[in-house]
């Protein structure tokens, strides 16, 4: 099982757009996925097509209830669809932080730092699938963190602009500590999302971006992407004369998955 975190702590740099269209393209190979939603504004559960009124998540991480209170089944039209479970999220994320404060003895006992809580949650049903797909929110808060320490591999989208690329600075950061801390086999790689390739700007950040990091074909800001997440439906199900379906056949080649 691998496990996949999508992250940025920065917003409006497609996070949630990536999450979905990976955990369909997986699925549609045969790949049985799991996806936890740990960001409150839960866009990618409603992308999925799951709302809830109060999630469970915290509750979940530091033991309180189990792996099958927190599940749902993804429902859709395709048969792909029956390979995705989701933890879906809710407001009640935001309450993370309070509950872990009031529960610091018992997760010192359980797992000796908070930052472990989920890594240990997933090994728990790891055998029930082949990939783990986090979504987190836009800030380097205990969800991201978490979502670091668990993780095999980060994904992590950006725009090719200033201010998407200057915060990127904080997150290498915490990356760094992170490998050197709890997670030594941690890679990442950088996807330049919502790209206008015309615009000579961002074709010299996206040059300035592959002189410092690893980076992956880019996904140009289509119509096509909107019209994904707008009517629920996955890139490849557009059609093949879907231009957004090119730039993430080349990108899910370059990550090899």
């Amino acid at each position: 099982m691998e496990v996949i975190t999508i992250a940025n702590n920065k917003g409006g740099v497609g996070k949630t757009m990536q999450c979905f269209q990976l955990a369909c393209h997986l699925a549609n190979k045969g790949n049985k996925i799991l996806v936890i939603d740990l960001d409150s504004q839960a866009n990618l559960s409603s992308t999925f097509g799951v709302q809830i009124q109060r999630t469970l998540i915290p509750e979940w991480l530091i033991g309180d209830v189990d792996f099958e209170d927190v599940v749902v089944q993804v429902e859709g039209k395709e048969d792909f669809y029956k390979n995705i479970s989701i933890i879906p999220s809710s407001r009640h994320m935001a309450n993370l932080s309070k509950l872990l404060i009031l529960s610091e003895a018992e997760i010192r006992k359980s797992a000796g730092r908070k930052e472990r809580l989920l890594k240990n949650r997933i090994d728990k049903i790891k055998e029930n699938y082949d990939y783990v797909i986090i979504d987190t929110p836009p800030m380097l808060g205990d969800e991201l963190i978490m979502a670091l320490v668990a993780a095999d591999k980060v994904l992590i989208p950006t725009q090719a602009q200033d201010y998407s690329i200057d915060g990127l600075e904080e997150l290498m950061d915490t990356f760094e500590i992170i490998k050197e801390t709890e997670n030594p086999d941690l890679e990442f790689s950088i996807i330049p999302s919502m790209v206008n390739r015309r615009r000579k700007i961002e074709q010299q950040r996206l040059h300035e971006l592959s002189q410092s990091f690893h980076i992956t074909p880019s996904i140009r800001n289509l119509v096509n992407m909107q019209e994904s997440i707008s009517t629920k439906r996955p890139i490849f199900l557009l059609g093949k004369r879907a231009r957004g379906r090119e730039d993430y056949e080349a990108l899910w080649e370059a990550l090899d998955l």
